[in-house]
C-alpha cells in the first residue's frame, strides 16, 4: 500500500480542505448581513459533502444572517482535530465511529446528535477508461482489474471511505490481493482527483463523490451488504455557539432533505419542517 506524494497531498488539501464561507452582503443579502455581525459558526464536515453543504450553508446564511464557515477534512482528521481544542460548533462525520471517538473525547454534544444522511460505495475509472460495467459480486477480482495501475481511496486505517472499502473487499474476498495496488488519499475527494487525473486506474468512493466529478465515471456499485451501512451523524460540539440548534434544525428541514437528495444522498429522518 502506498502513501500519496507531499505534491498531490498539497494540492488535494487546496482543492477540497480550505474553508469555504458562505454568500455574504456583497453577494445580494445586505439586510441579513448587517444583521449578522457577530453572529458566525464554523462547520467540520467529511470532505464528501461539500457541494451540497455549500449550497446548503449560502441558504442558511441568505435566511439566517449567520455567517457560515465551513472546513472540509476527513472525519478522522477533524475529529482529532476537535479533540485538540479546535473551534468549531457543528461536527458531521462520515462514520458512526468517528462521531464515537469524538463523544468520547468529549468533544460533542451527544443530546443533539443524529443520524442525518446515507451514502452508497462504488467503484470509479477515468472518464475515458475503456473498463466499464464492472459486476461487483463474491470472488471479484480487483487485482487484475487494475492491471499495473494503482487503485485510489482513503486511508484505510482512518478514513471512513478507505474502512468502507476495506470492508467490502474483505467480505468480498478481494482485498489480499489487491492491497498492494492501493493509494491512500487523506480524504475521499483526494482519491477522487486521483482518478479524474488518470494517476489512478480505478478508484473507490462514494456515490455523491462519483456522480459531482466530470473526470471519473461510474464503472460498478458494491452490493450494499459487503460493508457497514454508509452513516452520517451530525452534532453539536461540546464549545458550540448559540446558532448551532438552528442551524442543526435547518439540516433537518424539507429544504435540506432537498438538497442532500439532489446530490444523491439519502436522507435518514423525517424532515421537521
Amino acid at each position: 500500500m502506498r502513501r500519496l506524494s507531499p505534491l498531490l497531498i498539497a494540492f488535494a488539501a487546496l482543492a477540497f480542505s480550505t474553508p469555504v464561507l458562505s454568500q455574504d452582503a456583497s453577494k445580494g443579502a445586505p439586510a441579513a448581513a448587517s444583521q449578522a455581525i457577530g453572529k458566525t459558526l464554523t462547520v467540520f464536515a467529511a470532505a464528501s459533502m461539500k457541494n451540497a453543504l455549500d449550497e446548503l450553508n449560502a441558504a442558511y446564511s441568505n435566511t439566517s444572517g449567520v455567517k457560515v464557515t465551513s472546513s472540509y477534512a476527513a472525519s478522522s482528521a477533524l475529529a482529532k482535530q476537535l479533540e485538540q481544542g479546535a473551534p468549531a460548533d457543528i461536527f458531521i462525520s462520515a462514520d458512526i465511529a468517528w462521531m464515537d471517538y469524538a463523544l468520547e473525547k468529549k468533544s460533542v454534544n451527544d443530546t443533539t446528535r443524529v443520524n442525518l444522511l446515507g451514502n452508497k460505495l462504488v467503484l470509479i475509472a477515468p472518464k475515458d477508461s475503456k473498463v466499464d460495467n464492472v459486476s461487483i459480486a463474491q470472488g471479484f477480482d480487483l487485482a487484475k482489474l487494475a492491471g499495473d495501475g494503482r487503485i485510489a481511496t482513503g486511508d484505510v486505517q482512518s478514513v471512513p471511505v478507505g474502512k468502507y472499502a476495506k470492508a467490502a473487499l474483505e467480505k468480498l474476498g478481494s482485498w489480499d490481493a489487491a492491497a498492494s495496488k492501493f493509494a491512500m488519499a487523506d480524504n475521499v475527494r483526494a482519491a477522487l482527483i486521483l482518478v479524474a487525473r488518470n494517476e489512478a486506474v480505478l478508484g473507490i468512493v462514494y456515490e455523491t463523490d462519483a456522480k459531482v466529478e466530470p473526470g471519473v465515471k461510474i464503472i460498478g456499485a458494491f452490493p450494499q451488504e459487503s460493508y457497514p451501512p454508509v452513516t452520517y451523524p451530525v452534532a453539536a460540539t461540546a464549545t458550540a455557539n448559540s446558532n448551532a440548534a438552528s442551524y442543526l434544525a435547518f439540516l433537518r428541514s424539507q429544504t435540506a432533505k432537498t438538497v442532500f437528495e439532489k446530490y444523491g444522498f439519502s436522507y435518514l429522518i423525517r424532515p421537521t419542517s
